[in-house]
């Protein structure tokens, strides 16, 4: 009898993607995938580590799937990715549901580890290698317009507050002939739009091919025809003129670069470990705009690191008035087991400071959003048009080139058209307008 599996995917897009993986692995052995828990044989949850609220969700899920297994005997839990490998075994005492564990680099060993679950073995496959890409398999995706594409793993750069490289381990990266051919393959399928990802992706080296994350992007940009192409992360201490310069000349690399810089003041970039300061950040900012009018910026913002001042905080706060992204993602500060800021700095900043700081960041961050997408109001963006509108089946959703999301009536149009938007109004997070008329200029 075909085994039925459930996956439920917690974290960032390279978690996307890694279940896409996933996904083919299972298919390929003979499983049937569904979408709810409850119809699941095998349940698995794909993790993230980076964030103690994140492992939270994580754990409340596992208890509440001790209610299914009463209801379902015989049901199978899995818990893979970041979690299991930043835990190890300790998975098992944190919850007496689970079956079996597995790392980013062990989905290969799913397989055995799933049939050894049912027959009523533990198992445990933590490994990390700098050779697992995952290049030779095509991920089994479940959408037909947007598309990631992990082009390497790992990280190399032991920021103070980060768990990535004891998850993720270090950076390795995908052939650019692997990456060009699944390029190829996505356009070849009608898809609309792909995503370059890895923790790094100025860390991207084909050593034999001679290529940098900047000739893979040229090169990419080149075979994805008249799909479009972002990216994400890139590390400011890395960004480079070339690859800005990429993002210029080629009309299907999107205008929109994120570029995390967690703290405005120098002080505490140098106690994260992040490598650049405040003024290195302010001109690599510079030399991006001049490079690319218009081009959208995103960051990320912790507040309440180890040993931030008020004045630390102000700094941010500055350095966000002076750059004004176009959004961020903002965090408190939580200690991760096993970092460098956990072993030998100390969380010195009380919680409610921490939930204070940050509500001024969002405040602050809120407004120039909403500024910034006021400023949209009367101009026409290419949409690529992703889905029905959450609120009405009259309105479709999708996102600009400067990755805007846009809300607009659909007419006759569908998921995956391009369409040219009237922008009418906004709000601190959407942009809302209308289809231009045919002839309209």
């Amino acid at each position: 009898m075909t085994k039925k599996v459930s996956i439920r995917t917690f974290g960032c897009q390279m978690n996307q993607a890694d279940t896409e993986i996933i996904s083919s692995l299972l298919t390929a052995e003979g499983y049937c995938l569904v979408a709810e828990e409850d119809d699941a044989d095998l349940v698995m949850l794909n993790t993230c580590a980076v964030r103690e609220n994140a492992v939270e969700k994580i754990m409340h899920h596992l208890d509440s799937l001790k209610g299914l297994r009463r209801r379902r005997r015989g049901l199978v839990v899995g818990v893979i990715g970041c979690v299991p490998q930043y835990y190890r075994e300790e998975m098992f005492q944190k919850s007496g549901v689970i079956d079996f564990i597995a790392g980013p680099d062990s989905y290969r060993k799913l397989p055995e580890l799933i049939r050894n679950a049912f027959q009523g073995i533990r198992g445990a496959e933590l490994f990390l290698t700098q050779r697992e890409t995952y290049g030779d398999i095509e991920p089994m995706r479940s959408g037909s317009i947007s598309a990631f594409i992990p082009v390497m793993r790992g990280c190399n750069n032991m920021c103070a507050f980060c768990v990535v490289p004891f998850t993720r381990g270090r950076e390795r990266s995908r052939s650019l002939q692997s990456v060009l051919d699944e390029v190829r393959r996505l356009e070849g399928q009608g898809y609309r739009e792909l995503t370059l990802l890895g923790q790094n992706v100025n860390s991207y080296r084909d050593d034999e091919a001679g290529a940098d994350f900047a000739l893979l992007l040229d090169e990419v940009s080149k075979a994805a025809g008249e799909m479009r192409v972002r990216f994400t992360t890139s590390h400011p201490k890395d960004i480079s003129e070339d690859l800005v310069n990429v993002v210029a000349q080629r009309e299907n690399v999107c205008n929109a670069i994120h570029l995390p810089v967690q703290s405005g003041s120098s002080r505490m970039l140098e106690v994260m470990h992040r490598g650049h300061t405040r003024r290195e950040y302010l001109d690599k900012i510079a030399m991006i705009r001049s490079a690319v009018p218009g081009v959208a910026l995103s960051t990320d913002l912790i507040a309440g690191f180890c040993g931030e001042t008020e004045e630390d905080h102000l700094q941010t706060l500055s350095l966000m008035e002076e750059v004004r992204f176009d959004y961020a993602y903002m965090f408190y500060y939580s200690v991760r087991p096993g970092t460098y800021a956990a072993r030998h700095l100390t969380d010195d900043v009380a919680l409610e400071e921490k939930k204070r700081r940050l509500q001024e960041i969002i405040d602050l961050q809120s407004g120039i959003s909403g500024e910034i997408f006021r400023n949209d109001v009367g101009s026409v963006q290419e949409v690529l048009a992703e889905s029905e509108s959450r609120r009405s089946s009259d309105m479709l959703m999708g996102r600009s080139d400067t990755n805007r999301v846009v809300v607009f009536d659909r007419q006759h149009y569908q998921p995956g058209d391009l369409v040219r938007v009237v922008i009418e109004s906004s709000t601190q997070a959407t942009l809302i307008g209308r289809c231009q008329d045919p002839g309209e200029g």
